[in-house]
């Protein structure tokens, strides 16, 4: 298996912390040298390791910020 390089070009916020201390965050992250994407991954404290987690290209967040805007949480019972 390949080797999986990453830069996280811009931390942008912390979602949560686990009882472990590995934080839920959003950043801008390039993978393998490509271009940079949104990432949602669990990290532990020094950012070496990392829990799965998922990327969004520009599209991909454009249909969410419009998802979230219209979402009403209440109405799916979402606490």
């Amino acid at each position: 298996m390949a080797d999986v390089t990453f830069e996280i070009k811009d931390y942008l916020l912390v979602l949560s912390t686990g009882m472990k201390g590995w934080t839920k965050e959003v950043n801008v992250v390039s993978w393998n040298k490509r271009k940079p994407k949104l990432d949602i991954r669990e990290w532990d404290e020094n950012h070496i390791k990392m829990g799965k987690g998922i990327t969004l290209n520009r599209e991909e967040i454009i249909q969410l910020k419009e998802l979230f805007n219209k979402l009403d949480l209440d109405e799916h019972g979402i606490d």
